[in-house]
């Protein structure tokens, strides 16, 4: 099932993705569950699986994508961890994993415009997969972390190199 969020007619929204168009479950759901991580904070995907049928209520031309997530928590990356990015650096695999945080405001959805800013000149993308974690999680086995991923989405990550270079991962982000 793929899922996305969306504006439609100034409204915002979410739903699943059905062929041409998208079935609007923040319609159908009610203010029970206004936002998509209304719907994974509350554990009712089934709900949103059970819609999963119907007929689309919106063309793709009739909506503008938002994030996945619009509204998330936190957004915590997990930075030097392909081998073959780390070679094109000429680094190692760090023995500890390097943690940065990214903001909200540094995303664009599907669609959206990624604009170089003027004080760099070494703009650089990095194709990346995002795990959406649906609930509150602490102390997690290894064993159940798998129960705890919402979902997938994928991301190309736009990264400014020489700010990451001469600042910090997150400043490069």
């Amino acid at each position: 099932m793929k899922l996305a969020s969306f504006v439609v007619a100034g409204r915002d929204g979410y739903g699943i993705v059905s062929g041409n168009g998208v079935i609007d479950a923040a319609r159908r759901l009610g203010p029970a569950y206004p936002t998509l991580r209304s719907v994974l904070a509350a554990g009712a995907l089934p709900r949103l699986q059970a819609l999963a049928g119907e007929t689309p209520d919106h063309g793709f031309d009739e909506i503008s994508f938002a994030l996945p997530v619009p509204d998330p928590g936190k957004i915590i990356c997990i930075g030097r961890n392909y081998r073959g990015h780390l070679a094109e650096a000429g680094a190692k695999l760090p023995e500890k994993s390097s943690v940065f945080i990214r903001t909200l405001e540094s995303f664009v959805p599907h669609d959206g415009a990624m604009v170089r800013p003027r004080a760099s000149s070494d703009y650089d993308y990095e194709g990346e997969l995002c795990l959406v974690i649906g609930t509150t999680t602490r102390h997690v086995a290894r064993a159940d972390a798998l129960a705890h991923i919402a979902g997938y989405t994928c991301m190309n990550e736009a990264c400014l190199r020489d700010f990451q270079i001469n600042h910090s991962l997150t400043v490069g982000k």
